[in-house]
């Protein structure tokens, strides 16, 4: 995994486009899964497009630190189901 917020921003500016499995910290011992599209990177921010079958909203942005500080995990669907 990528050690500094310009390497996340660098791998997820080749990605987007791609599936992603989006697991973010909810508070003690929770996570949310969540899946989607990466749709955008911006210079502090990336935005996931969701799937509309799971969520009631359709987007969703996380800041590069919260990958960083292992606050959310993002996983491409592709490399998933390669490894299964």
């Amino acid at each position: 995994m990528p050690t500094t917020l310009a390497d996340i921003k660098k791998k997820l500016d080749g990605r987007i486009g791609s599936h992603v499995m989006v697991i973010a910290q909810a508070g003690r011992k929770k996570t949310t899964e969540r899946h989607g599209i990466i749709h955008e990177t911006y210079p502090a921010v990336f935005v996931v497009d969701l799937d509309q079958a799971e969520n009631s909203f359709e987007r969703v942005s996380y800041s590069y630190t919260d990958i960083l500080t292992k606050n959310i995990e993002v996983n491409f669907v592709e490399e998933l189901e390669k490894e299964a």
